[in-house]
């Protein structure tokens, strides 16, 4: 058995979705479970009219479900029209009493944005069949078990991992299952979802649930490129990539792979495949438990863009005992994650990419420390394996960024990585210096030398 997860670029419509079903129609020996994501940008345009409706724009905020309720008539087989039409009636009477009520919680943004998923694997299904293909739909909700933290769930590994052993391979033995990625629901059966880009997480529970053969991620680029095609074009493509590389990549700003979508396929072995709905015939990229040897030192660059950059300098004259302490107390009771963290003898520099809650943050620091905070900032990380053991990297990369100031530099914390924090507007050109550096010559191992990838 292989899963195949279809993110909402490539079920945007009907066209689209044909696309997908002819890929999974040439693996149907493989036994196939879809994972689906919404589709287009439904999720967004669903909390846009929950938004306006908890604003007092009820009216605009049913109009524009309207519209969205016919893009799903015009892109659906006719078979499930009518199960769309219910979807949509629901989310209407949602709709209207979150203009009662006046606020959104954290369960009822679970609740509206699910229905993207809830409806697209519908879609998707009833396409399957439409073609003459056995096809069942299962619903998410009965398979992903989570806890209550609603927008950013967690799996409740060991039931749901019962639930997908017991339901998936007889259903999959009849036809391809179609399942909405992104979607789970509590104990007591409410619907919670995985966070955005959960869809890829859900792709590798299920697989890790059944002891897939292979996970694979379809999307609408070729796999991980050697850098971020929306900053530099022309990158290479990568051709295969160990678990470590490609979770530091997604966790320092790649958008290819949700971070969380090796963890369970780590824990099983599962290869996990990022290949491409519009150029199927591309191998992709291969994200293995140990990446090949490679001549080449660095696998990819992957930045994180518009971070803020903060500065946390001791009131006194040494940091005292119990300062580092302190202030991660503080991060931590706000809820704000650090990436980056770097110290000297009097004063710790750090960067956050949410910033929503620094502003209390700050006051609280301020009250044993002076903080500078700068925004606009971004964080380029070099990634590959083994970095730290490897001679004249870092000598390299900044001989390489002659001309670029480089705020904050870290390496050491992983052997994956070495990172640093340059000002947003520096990015493109630190990435194109970084890249003709390290990427003029490459191994054919490791990396498509044949042509460069088109600009996703």
């Amino acid at each position: 058995m292989i899963v195949m997860k279809f993110g909402g670029s490539s079920v945007e419509s009907a066209e689209a979705i044909g696309r997908v079903v002819s890929i999974v129609e040439a693996r149907l020996e493989r036994r196939p479970v879809v994972v689906v994501s919404a589709m287009g940008k439904t999720t967004n345009r669903l909390l846009e009219c929950a938004r306006l409706a908890v604003e007092g724009g009820r009216e605009e905020a049913l109009a524009k479900l309207a519209g969205l309720r016919e893009f799903h008539h015009a892109e659906s087989p006719e078979e499930v029209r009518g199960a769309i039409d219910a979807h949509f009636d629901e989310l209407a009477e949602l709709l209207r009493g979150l203009s009662v009520l006046g606020e959104m919680t954290p369960r009822s943004v679970d609740a509206i944005s699910a229905f993207g998923e809830r409806m697209s694997s519908l879609v998707v299904a009833a396409a399957f069949r439409q073609r003459g293909i056995a096809a069942s739909h299962l619903d998410a909700r009965e398979m992903i078990v989570t806890d209550d933290r609603h927008t950013q769930a967690a799996p409740q590994y060991a039931e749901t991992y019962e639930r997908l052993a017991a339901r998936l391979p007889v259903l999959a033995a009849r036809g391809v299952v179609v399942m909405g990625g992104f979607i789970g629901a509590t104990r007591a059966g409410v619907t919670s979802t995985l966070g955005r880009g959960g869809s890829d997480f859900s792709a590798a529970i299920a697989g890790a649930g059944i002891g897939a053969e292979e996970i694979q991620i379809w999307t609408d680029v070729d796999g991980m490129l050697t850098c971020d095609p929306r900053v530099l074009p022309g990158g290479r493509r990568v051709r295969v990539i160990s678990f470590a590389e490609a979770a530091e990549l997604a966790y320092f700003g790649a958008k290819v792979l949700h971070p969380s979508t090796v963890l369970p396929a780590v824990e099983k072995q599962i290869p996990v495949l990022i290949l491409n709905s519009r150029r199927p015939d591309v191998e992709g990229t291969r994200i293995v438990a140990r990446g090949a040897e490679s001549a080449n030192p660095i696998k990819s660059i992957a930045c994180k863009r518009n971070i803020t950059a903060v500065s946390i300098k001791s009131t006194r004259m040494l940091m005292a005992h119990g300062f580092l302490r302190r202030i991660f107390e503080v991060f931590d009771r706000h809820e704000t994650p650090v990436d980056m963290v770097t110290t000297s003898e009097v004063s710790v520099s750090l960067t956050v990419d949410n910033a929503a809650r620094l502003e209390a943050i700050v006051a609280e620091l301020r009250a044993f420390a002076e903080v500078n905070v700068q925004a606009g900032q971004a964080l380029v990380a070099l990634v590959g394996d083994g970095l730290g053991e490897r001679k004249g990297i870092a000598g390299r990369a900044f001989q390489a960024l002659n001309g670029v100031n480089v705020r904050m530099i870290s390496q050491g914390a992983s052997q994956l990585n070495l990172s640093f924090v340059i000002a947003d507007a520096d990015v493109a050109k630190a990435v194109g210096l970084l890249h003709a550096e390290f990427f003029t010559e490459l191994d054919p191992k490791v990396f498509d030398v044949a042509a460069r990838e088109a600009l996703a």
